[in-house]
């Protein structure tokens, strides 16, 4: 029976923060933002970025009332803003300064941009009525799909894993993550994870949720 339990439970947790991959489109405040309006956000000069307006909730336990829009990490350019609340956002930070540079090393010149797949959604666990809200709603999840080099090559969750010198890098980086996030899933969490990484900030009793 407890094994049972613990196997619903992970069930749970990888469904609950990805909700499958289908993932809504996060609100668009960023786009047109001149280079003059970002600049340092959560009291960190390592995060650039703006502050995002108030998301009201579209379903019961979204919402985002004092979130950012990032685009900047440690000197490491998001594709795309990604908003989220500033514990993420730290957090996100923290794993690209201490463990992802380390990981890539030299290769390609170093590390210049992290692909973002998802972000803020609200949304709940595969879209159904009545289920949990995936911690995309809640603005504590980021969704990552390939690591950008300096020479314009790239790093690809979906193309890499398991595969040679770039394999090893993303699995040291995935493993690293599982020291910082709450929940850190990859392409061994199931096929809905198979191209990206999925971090957020949720907390679990026992730890770090990692697989």
């Amino acid at each position: 029976m407890i094994r049972r339990a613990a196997i619903l439970l992970a069930a749970a947790l990888i469904l609950t923060s990805c909700g499958g991959g289908n993932n809504a489109p996060a609100p668009r405040e960023t786009a047109s933002r001149s280079n003059a309006d970002i600049g340092k956000i959560c009291r960190s000069s390592k995060i650039r970025g703006t502050k995002a307006a108030p998301i009201a909730p579209s379903l019961p336990g979204c919402g985002l009332t004092s979130g950012v829009n990032v685009y900047e990490v440690s000197g490491v350019r998001l594709s795309q803003p990604a908003t989220m609340d500033c514990t993420t956002a730290k957090t996100l930070e923290k794993w690209v300064r201490k463990d992802l540079k380390g990981a890539v090393g030299r290769l390609g010149g170093g590390v210049s941009e992290l692909k973002v797949a998802a972000h803020y959604s609200c949304r709940t666990r595969n879209h159904r009525p009545g289920a949990p809200i995936s911690e995309h709603g809640k603005g504590k999840a980021i969704d990552i799909s390939a690591i950008g080099l300096n020479d314009g090559s790239e790093i690809s969750v979906q193309r890499d894993w398991g595969k040679g010198r770039k394999g090893r890098i993303l699995r040291k980086s995935h493993r690293r993550a599982c020291k910082r996030f709450g929940t850190v899933l990859g392409p061994n969490a199931d096929r809905a994870h198979r191209d990206h990484f999925h971090f957020d900030t949720a907390r679990h009793q026992g730890g770090s949720y990692c697989r």
